[in-house]
């Protein structure tokens, strides 16, 4: 069995106050796909922007271990930090328009990665920067070069992003709703971009999204986030056919595909609880529907089922007693 590609353990980020990302243990293997899943504010974002080392002060980082490819990033030095970030791990972002510089062309702004990363000068550099806006399918490349992002539609911007973040051929991809800016019909061409890149140059592929369906048609393992912790994990297709934690049943439920026929979409009751509001028990216990008196009070682990893990109480699609997990769950 081959090591992770990248071993997250007790991953916590804060600013000032609780914590927003709580105790996050996180694998990825080689050339896998893994979805990352839940509502907005549930933290998935952001756990990826701290492997980065994008969240800036007052945020605070703090885990056990961050280990990528064999090395040790929580305890490297910056210089050898940026010679893996932006190289062996980078980063497509939501919006190209903000994370695009307008002042320079996306040609210069292509090159800079590979002078940084790559050492590529002249003639070589400009052939390169023509070949990488080709593969991400940006016709008439010889002329776009020179544009500037304003000048480019929003589906154009996002694959010159994906043309910086492959760029120096990366063992990591992390793609954060790297299609919710565009229409509908642009969507499914970004999609399909991102799935051929992973497939032909066998990447590993963290997809950070909110559409479930495309996460079940890409991802080979799903991870489902809530309120900044990790609540399920599974692999594809189980975690469709049979969710073990009542948010995961949740956001499956509120599917439009699952609700033909009916005059209202089924929809989750609540929020996500913020910073300063967190429930003592279980997070997701004011809102779920099976809670009893002990989800007040007890916040369970993520703990290992058979086939996955799930951190609940009572967890949902068992199969046998031989499934339950075997953790405590009443630990704080």
């Amino acid at each position: 069995m081959k090591p992770n590609l990248l071993t997250i353990r007790q991953l916590s980020i804060n600013f000032g106050g609780p914590p927003v990302v709580d105790r996050i243990d996180f694998d990825i293997a080689p050339g896998e796909v893994v979805g990352i899943v839940g509502e907005s504010g549930c933290g998935k974002s952001i756990t990826m922007l701290a492997l980065m080392g994008l969240i800036d002060a007052p945020g605070q980082v703090r885990a056990d271990k961050i280990f990528f490819n064999g090395q040790d990033l929580l305890n490297a030095s910056p210089r050898a930090r940026r010679k893996i970030i932006g190289k062996d791990i980078s980063m497509v972002f939501q919006d190209p328009l903000s994370s695009l510089n307008p002042s320079y062309t996306v040609g210069t702004q292509i090159k800079e990665v590979l002078r940084q990363h790559e050492d590529l000068r002249g003639a070589a550099l400009h052939a390169r920067t023509l070949e990488l806006l080709d593969q991400v399918g940006i016709s008439d490349a010889k002329n776009r070069i020179d544009s500037f992002p304003h000048q480019l539609s929003g589906g154009m911007n996002q694959r010159v992003m994906i043309a910086m973040a492959i760029a120096c051929n990366p063992k990591l991809l992390i793609a954060d709703e790297p299609t919710t800016a565009l229409d509908v019909t642009i969507q499914a061409q970004i999609m399909q971009l991102l799935v051929d890149l992973q497939k032909e140059r066998c990447m590993a592929l963290a997809l950070i999204s909110h559409d479930l369906a495309v996460v079940s048609q890409v991802a080979r393992r799903v991870a489902v986030m809530y309120a900044g912790e990790i609540v399920e994990t599974n692999y594809v297709p189980q975690i469709f056919e049979q969710p073990h934690h009542p948010y995961t049943e949740a956001l499956l439920t509120a599917i439009p595909e699952h609700n033909r026929g009916a005059k209202r979409l089924t929809a989750l009751s609540g929020v996500v609880p913020g910073q300063h509001d967190r429930p003592p028990g279980c997070l997701f216990a004011p809102r779920c529907k099976y809670r009893i008196d002990a989800c007040e009070h007890a916040r369970p682990p993520l703990a290992p089922l058979k086939v996955g893990a799930v951190r609940c109480i009572k967890p949902l699609n068992l199969q046998s007693a031989a499934d339950t997990p075997a953790a405590s769950y009443f630990t704080s």
